[in-house]
C-alpha cells in the first residue's frame, strides 16, 4: 500500500468546472467555450446548496455501477425541463476540479453523488462548506476537498502538500485521505501497515451521543471516555440497506473481498424492499423498469449470500419503510445503528444513536461489524411547555430548520432533544424530531429515554422486559458540554409552520424571535396533498389525518374537487392500526386515496408525484428540493395542515371547529 505523499498540483491538460448561479456560464464551460478562474469570481457567484438529488436524481441511481452512474452526473440540475448537464457532459468536459458555494451535497446520503463526479474524472471538490454525509462519502471515495482560497493557489501553479488537504481532520480521517479512501485504508489496517492513534480523554461529563460511542469502543484505544473530535473505532449494533443501495454494497464487497466474502453477524443487519415498491406505477419511471428489476434481483442475491434479515416485498406488498420498521422491531435504546440512508437518524427517537452512511462505508462495516467514527459535537434543544392544539412535532422541526439550521448551528452536530416538554410528545412525534435532523444537515438526532420509551418498546418487543429496556436507556450528564449550545424552546409559543418550495429551511420570514408561520403565507391554491413517508406515515400521523377528516365529514365537507389527496402507510403495522380504528372508512368517505406501505412520492417513485411545473403540492414529507417529488411546487407542512388544506383546496392551518363554520363558496 502506497500512501499519498506527493504535493497536489493541477493537471494543465484538465480543467476546473465552476457551478455558477448563471446557467449560461455552466453551459459554456461544458462546451469548452469558456475557461473561468477563481480570481474572476466571488463565492457569491457560485451555486449554494447543490443537493445530491440534483447530482444524481433517483432514476440515475438505478444504475448501480459507478461508471454507469457517471453518465448522468448532475442530471437533476435543470432549467425548466431542460437538463443543464447532458448525458456524458461532465466526463467529456475533461474536468478534474468542481467548484460550488456553501453546503455542497445537502439532501440524501446517496454516495452516488460522489461516484458520479469521481468516475467523471473529478479528483478535487471545492466548496465553502460540505454537508456531513457527503463530505464523508468524498473521503471514503478518495476525492479531495478544499476551499476557494486553496483553489486560487492551485490555479496560480502552486503545489500544495497533502497535509493541507487533511487540515482540521482527526488523525484517522487524515490516514484515510492519505491512503486514497476507505477500502485501501481498511486493507492497510488489516495488514498492520498502519496503526490507530490512542486517545487520552480524561474522565468527563458526556452527552448522550458521547456515552453511546464510549460504551462501544474497541479494546486498546486508551480511554473509556470520549470528547468531540476523538477518532475511534467502535462496535456497530446493527444496520440496514434497501434496494436503492444494496446492489452497490454487494458489488463493492465482491470487488474488495472476493465472491466468497462474509458478513460478521448477519442477524444484526437487514435488507428492505421499500423505496422503489411503487416506481412501476409512475409513468416517467417506466423506462427504468428493467434497471429497477436488476436492483431487486441483486438485493435478493445479496440477502441469499449473506443471510441478513429479509424484509422483502411479498405479492408486490412491502412490509414498510425501513426506518419505520427498524424503530418498530429492532432499534433499542443505547444502540449504535448505521444504514445506507440519510433518514436512518429516525432511530434516535428510540434513544439510539443512528445515522446514514454511503455504500462504501456500509460495505466495510457490515463485513467486520465495526467502524471508524470521529466523535461528533452536540447541540441540545431543551423543550419546555406543551404544544398548542393544532401544532405538531413537524411544526417544531420546521421552526428549528428556519431558526437554527439555516444559520448553520446544527451542521454536523448531533441534535439532542430533552427537557420536560419532551414528555408531552409521544414516541411517533419524537421519531419526527430525530428523522428530520438530517434536513438540518446534522449528524443525527437523539431523544432522551423515559417511561414512554419503555412502554412503547415493550409493546413491540415480546421478549424484552421493562427492566432490560430501562437499563439500556441513555441520558446526558447534567453538566455535559454542548459545542452548539443549549437552546430552550417554549413549545407553547409555536404555531403551524410551512416551508416554501426549494428547501426545508425556507420558512416564511417573520419576526425572528417568533419564527416562520403559515399564517403569513397568503392565498395558495393546491392541486395535490400527500401524507406519508417515514416522517409522516406513523400511527400518530394517522391520528392527525383522521382527526381532520372526521371533522370535515361532520361538517359536510370532503376533499376539494380539484385536489388529489394521497395518504400512504409507513408500515404494515401502521395500516393495521388505521384499519382497527376505522380510519380507512373515514378516508374513503372523505375522498382520500390510500396507498400501501412503502416509500413513494417522497422520492418521486409513487402516487402523489406532481406531473407539471404548474402543480402545487402540500406534503408531510421531510424535504422539498426542486424535482424531488415531481416538477411542481412543493410546500412542506404537518399532517394536520396537509389534511386541512386538502379539504379547503388551499394552504391553511387546522383549527378545531373550522369546518363547522359557514363558508361562502366552499366545497360540500
Amino acid at each position: 500500500m502506497t500512501m499519498r505523499t506527493e504535493a497536489i498540483r493541477l493537471d494543465q491538460n484538465r480543467r476546473v468546472l465552476y457551478l455558477t448561479k448563471d446557467p449560461e456560464l455552466i453551459r459554456k464551460q461544458l462546451r469548452g467555450e469558456l475557461r473561468l478562474r477563481m480570481c474572476d469570481l466571488a463565492v457569491e457567484d457560485l451555486l449554494d446548496d447543490v443537493n445530491t438529488d440534483a447530482m444524481t436524481p433517483a432514476w440515475a441511481c438505478f444504475d448501480h455501477l459507478p461508471e454507469e452512474i457517471a453518465v448522468n452526473a448532475y442530471a437533476g440540475l435543470t432549467i425548466g425541463s431542460e437538463r443543464l448537464f447532458p448525458a456524458h457532459a461532465l466526463k467529456r468536459g475533461g474536468f478534474e476540479v468542481i467548484v460550488s458555494g456553501h453546503r455542497k451535497g445537502v439532501g440524501s446520503s446517496r454516495e452516488t453523488a460522489v461516484q458520479a463526479e469521481k468516475w467523471s474524472g473529478i479528483r478535487i471538490a471545492v466548496a465553502a462548506s460540505f454537508a456531513p454525509i457527503h463530505a464523508r462519502n468524498n473521503i471514503n471515495q478518495g476525492v479531495l476537498m478544499t476551499d476557494h482560497a486553496t483553489l486560487r493557489r492551485l490555479e496560480a501553479g502552486e503545489a500544495i502538500a497533502i497535509e493541507e488537504f487533511c487540515a482540521g481532520y482527526d488523525p484517522v480521517t487524515a490516514l484515510i485521505v492519505k491512503c486514497g479512501g476507505l477500502f485501501p485504508f481498511s486493507a492497510a489496517l488489516a495488514k498492520g501497515e498502519i496503526s490507530l492513534p490512542k486517545i487520552s480523554t480524561p474522565a468527563r461529563p458526556m452527552t448522550m451521543a458521547e456515552k453511546i460511542i464510549a460504551s462501544r469502543l474497541l479494546p486498546g484505544q486508551g480511554s473509556q471516555f470520549v470528547r468531540p473530535g476523538d477518532p475511534v473505532m467502535v462496535r456497530v449494533d446493527g444496520g440496514y440497506s434497501h434496494e436503492f443501495t444494496t446492489a452497490q454494497v454487494h458489488h463493492f464487497l465482491q470487488e474488495e473481498m472476493g465472491p466468497d466474502y462474509r458478513v460478521t453477524d448477519p442477524s444484526k443487519f437487514a435488507v428492505f424492499e421499500d423505496h422503489l415498491i411503487y416506481a412501476d406505477g409512475v409513468e416517467r419511471m417506466a423506462p427504468y423498469s428493467p434497471k429497477i428489476a436488476t436492483l431487486r434481483r441483486l438485493q435478493r442475491e445479496f440477502q441469499t449470500h449473506t443471510k441478513v434479515r429479509d424484509y422483502a416485498a411479498k405479492d408486490g406488498q412491502s412490509p414498510g419503510i425501513c426506518h419505520q420498521i427498524a424503530r418498530e422491531e429492532f432499534v433499542d435504546p443505547g444502540d449504535f445503528i448505521q444504514a445506507t440512508d440519510s433518514h436512518t437518524c429516525m432511530g434516535g427517537g428510540n434513544n439510539a444513536l443512528a445515522f446514514g452512511v454511503g455504500a462504501t462505508e456500509y460495505a466495510a462495516l457490515i463485513q467486520c461489524g465495526t467502524t471508524f467514527i470521529r466523535v461528533p459535537e452536540s447541540i441540545r434543544f431543551h423543550l419546555e411547555g406543551k404544544l398548542p392544539v393544532g401544532v405538531t412535532a413537524k411544526d417544531l422541526m420546521l421552526w428549528i430548520l428556519w431558526k437554527h439550521a439555516l444559520p448553520g448551528q446544527t451542521l454536523d452536530r448531533v441534535m439532542e432533544f430533552g427537557g420536560p416538554g419532551l414528555l408531552g410528545l409521544d414516541m411517533d412525534e419524537r421519531a419526527t424530531l430525530a428523522n428530520m435532523a438530517t434536513e438540518c444537515s446534522a449528524k443525527s438526532g437523539i431523544c432522551e429515554g423515559d417511561e414512554h420509551t419503555v412502554t412503547w418498546l415493550r409493546s413491540r418487543r415480546p421478549g424484552a422486559s421493562e427492566s432490560s429496556l430501562r437499563a439500556k436507556m441513555v441520558r446526558p450528564d447534567a453538566d455535559a458540554s454542548y459545542a452548539g449550545g443549549v437552546h430552550v424552546i417554549d413549545l407553547s409559543t409555536l404555531r403551524p409552520m410551512v416551508a416554501t418550495p426549494g428547501s426545508p429551511e425556507k420558512g416564511i420570514p417573520s419576526d425572528p424571535t417568533n419564527g416562520a408561520f403559515i399564517d403569513e403565507l397568503g392565498d395558495v391554491p393546491i392541486d395535490i396533498a400527500y401524507g406519508g413517508s417515514c416522517t409522516a406515515g406513523k400511527e400518530t400521523d394517522f391520528d392527525f389525518y383522521a382527526q381532520v377528516l372526521k371533522a370535515a365529514l361532520d361538517g359536510g365537507r370532503r376533499v376539494a374537487p380539484h385536489v388529489s389527496f394521497f395518504i400512504q402507510f409507513g408500515s404494515a403495522a401502521v395500516e393495521q392500526y388505521a384499519r382497527a380504528r376505522g380510519y380507512l372508512e373515514v378516508f374513503d368517505r372523505a375522498g382520500v386515496k390510500t396507498i400501501g406501505a412503502g416509500c413513494g412520492a417522497c422520492i418521486g417513485c409513487g402516487p402523489g408525484v406532481s406531473e407539471t411545473a404548474m402543480q402545487v403540492t402540500v406534503s408531510a414529507i421531510n424535504r422539498n428540493y426542486r424535482g424531488r417529488s415531481g416538477p411542481g411546487q412543493l410546500y412542506l407542512a404537518s399532517p394536520l395542515t396537509v389534511a386541512a388544506s386538502a379539504i379547503e383546496g388551499r394552504l391553511v392551518k387546522y383549527s378545531p371547529g373550522m369546518f363547522a363554520k359557514p363558508r361562502v363558496g366552499g366545497y360540500v
